[in-house]
C-alpha cells in the first residue's frame, strides 16, 4: 500500500503559466520508500484561462469552480484530497529538492507533532534568490508560540505558511482555509498552532516567487482597513481555539 501525501494548490489565470515549473518540482521529489504525492489543482473560477496549462499526469487532478478567492479553492481541493498528510504549494512557487521528504520524515518520526514548515527563499524575476534573517531555531514549535509572536510583531510570523505541510484530519476538523480574501494561508498557520505542536525544517523547502501578478503584490492586499480586519477575525478564531482544546496525536 502507498502512502500519500496531498499536495494542494489553487490557481487563477494569471498564474496559470507557472504550473509547469511546479510540476517539475514535484516530479523531481526524491520520496520516502513507500510515499508518492498527488497534485489536487482547483481553479478560483470556471474560466479556459487554466487547463491548458495543466501538467498531463496520472497524478493530478484538476477541477473548477465559482470564483471566491484562494481559501475557497483551497477547502474546495480538501474534498479530494486521498493523503494522511496535506501539502500548501501555491501555483507559482517551486519545492526544493526532497522538500516532501523532509516533512513526511518529521511527520512520521516525531511523536506529537501535527505540521511543519521550512525554511523559504524569495524566488526574484531575474532568477535569483534572496534569504531571510530571524528563522526558528530547528525543531519544535511549541503550542501558541507562532501566534504569539505574530501577535506582537506587528501580525508577521516567524514561519512561513506557504511551507505548510499538516495532518489532513487536522486541517479538516479546523474548517480548511479561512474564507479570506488573503492571508487564509496565515489563518490556517494560527489555527494550527493554537491547538497542536509544529516543526521547524532549517533546510530550504520553497522557492517563493515575486512577480507583478501575484495577490501580496496588490495593492488591495495592503488596504489598511481591510488587513485590521483580517487580522482580527484570525486573531480571535486561533484565540478562541486554544481555549477550548489541545489537538491529540
Amino acid at each position: 500500500m502507498t502512502n500519500l501525501v496531498s499536495v494542494i494548490t489553487p490557481v487563477h489565470g494569471p498564474s496559470a503559466r507557472y504550473l509547469a515549473e511546479a510540476h517539475v518540482s514535484l516530479t523531481e521529489q526524491e520520496m520516502p520508500p513507500g510515499w508518492d504525492w498527488e497534485w489536487i489543482i482547483q481553479e478560483d473560477g470556471e474560466t479556459a484561462d487554466v487547463r491548458p496549462h495543466v501538467p498531463s499526469d496520472p497524478r493530478i487532478s484538476f477541477e473548477q469552480g465559482r470564483q471566491g478567492r484562494a481559501g475557497m479553492a483551497r477547502t474546495m481541493a480538501l474534498a479530494r484530497a486521498r493523503g494522511d498528510l496535506v501539502k500548501v504549494l501555491d501555483a507559482d512557487d517551486v519545492l526544493t529538492p526532497s522538500a516532501l521528504h523532509r516533512d513526511i520524515k518529521v511527520l512520521t518520526e516525531q511523536s506529537g507533532i501535527a505540521w511543519t514548515t521550512s525554511r523559504v527563499l524569495d524566488l526574484l524575476p531575474d532568477g535569483s534568490t534572496v534569504g531571510f534573517e530571524g528563522d526558528p531555531p530547528p525543531g519544535p514549535i511549541a503550542q501558541g508560540a507562532v501566534l504569539e509572536r505574530w501577535r506582537t510583531h506587528d501580525y508577521r510570523a516567524q514561519v512561513h505558511p506557504a511551507t505548510l505541510c499538516a495532518r489532513r484530519d487536522l486541517v479538516t476538523a479546523l474548517g480548511g482555509w479561512m474564507a479570506l480574501p488573503s492571508s487564509e494561508d496565515t489563518g490556517l498557520l494560527m489555527a494550527l498552532n493554537a491547538v497542536s505542536t509544529g516543526w521547524f525544517i532549517e533546510e530550504c523547502g520553497l522557492l517563493y516567487r515575486k512577480w507583478p501578478g501575484q495577490s501580496t503584490a496588490q495593492s488591495s492586499h495592503h488596504d489598511d482597513a481591510e488587513r485590521r480586519a483580517r487580522m482580527k477575525v484570525i486573531e480571535d478564531r486561533a484565540e478562541a481555539l486554544s481555549k477550548l482544546s489541545t489537538w491529540h496525536l
